[in-house]
């Protein structure tokens, strides 16, 4: 049976998330199995240029919304027009990336359009005209299969958990213009302000992750200024290890992750937790520096396709999920580690 699949292109100020490219990766797969076709949905203000990308990475047709009201993320007006690409389209399936944005559009348009949305998805199949989507559940220790018996399925998939293509600058397609139904009275969201972040690797796409736990306070070769009290000693102490995560991490191309215990004891930024109530993440290298391996960060991070962990407790949880598992300080370990690495990867 023929299927036609809308992917919805996840950007902010034209900025695209990776991940949509492998929704449209996916989309494109599906499609040259079943004979379907594969839309992209851009919407934004200027955005032009994304669309014609989209035509690289698989979209056979774009449907293209430009207008002021949407160049930031504002749900309301967002929504409407995802409900109006898929009444015009009439897809089998929707496809959003898990990020934020993605997860807020994914479920007004299951309320909208009156649909099911399975969210988290890392593999799919399809079953006769349904899909058989499989998602982890109880921090990843189990998988489930999901169907939704209603239409369009709505899907949010995991990012990085399917491959992202080559693009094709040769490829072309039609463009479908839909018109904003929604003034900037009747939108409920309101911008205050925007707050730029130094820019770095996305903890989300980033394909190597260094890590850093409670350990990185740990260092009992360091002695913290002596005008300091008990927890603003750990603080600084934890600089200290984290400046070493990251040299490694610059050294890699790397991300900078951090367990909750981490972050809770103010460590480093939230922006960088990973685990169920941070960031889940799928990179192809996942080195954790003192993180003990709590089930909660495992959550976010099990299924790394390496993982390389560095503890001093021969009994942490982190080693048995941990394909390479050094025992020992990690302070002492990551300085000779970062060097050896720059000198390799610089022959």
């Amino acid at each position: 049976m023929t299927k036609k699949i809308l992917a919805y292109i996840d950007h902010f100020h034209g900025k695209v998330q990776s991940s949509s490219w492998e929704g449209l990766g996916l989309a494109a797969a599906i499609a040259a199995d079943s004979g379907g076709e594969v839309a992209a949905l851009v919407l934004g203000d200027g955005v032009g240029s994304v669309a014609e990308t989209a035509f690289h990475y698989g979209a056979d047709q774009v449907f293209l919304a430009e207008d002021p009201i949407l160049k930031d993320f504002r749900p309301e007006p967002l929504a409407d027009l995802v409900k109006q690409a898929a009444e015009s389209y009439q897809p089998d399936l929707i496809l959003f990336p898990t990020t934020t944005r993605g997860r807020t559009l994914a479920g007004m348009a299951a309320v909208d359009l009156n649909t099911g949305v399975m969210v988290d998805i890392i593999d799919l199949d399809w079953s006769g005209d349904k899909i058989v989507a499989t998602r982890p559940i109880y921090a990843g220790k189990l998988l489930a299969k999901l169907v939704c018996s209603t239409t369009p399925q709505i899907i949010t998939f995991r990012t990085r958990a399917f491959d992202k293509p080559e693009p094709d600058t040769g490829r072309s397609g039609s463009v479908t213009p839909l018109e904003v139904g929604l003034d900037s009275g009747a939108v409920a969201t309101t911008i205050a302000s925007i707050q730029e972040k130094a820019e770095g690797v996305s903890l989300s796409d980033a394909s190597v992750i260094v890590s850093g736990g409670r350990g990185v306070a740990l260092n009992p070769a360091l002695e913290a200024p002596a005008d300091l009290d008990e927890e603003a000693a750990d603080i600084w102490k934890a600089g200290q290890g984290f400046a070493l995560i990251k040299k490694l991490a610059d050294v890699l191309g790397a991300a900078i992750g951090a367990s909750r215990a981490a972050v809770d004891a103010g460590y480093i930024e939230y922006d960088h937790q990973v685990g169920q109530t941070g960031k889940v993440v799928t990179p192809d290298l996942y080195i954790a520096c003192g993180v003990s391996g709590a089930i909660q960060h495992l959550a976010g991070m099990r299924s790394s396709k390496v993982i390389v962990a560095i503890n001093k407790d021969p009994d942490a949880p982190i080693f048995n999920f941990a394909r390479f598992g050094v025992v020992g300080d990690m302070h002492a370990i990551l300085p000779p580690l970062t060097e050896a690495l720059k000198t390799h990867l610089a022959g």
